[in-house]
């Protein structure tokens, strides 16, 4: 288990955590999540989960104000070509 002071450290932890696991194909960016150790059914989602054109997925946090930003072809093949 790994305790963050707040939800924003939780947060970015688990930003970090995830991109500098990106070379395992297993992982699920998306999927990624976050919640208190006194509420775990209450779950925060880290990455936006939206679907873009050709599949791809936005690159951004959770609720972020702006456009949706897609990953390149090029970042998804070097992201499981390890």
């Amino acid at each position: 288990m790994v305790t963050s002071a707040d939800l924003a450290a939780a947060r970015q932890l688990a930003i970090e955590l995830t991109r500098s696991l990106r070379f395992a194909p297993e992982l699920s960016r998306t999927e990624t999540t976050v919640s208190a150790e006194c509420d775990q059914l209450v779950q925060h989602r880290v990455f936006c989960d939206r679907l873009l054109d050709a599949g791809r997925r936005c690159l951004l946090a959770a609720d972020h104000p702006a456009a949706c930003l897609a990953e390149s072809p090029r970042q998804r093949i070097s992201r499981h070509s390890i």
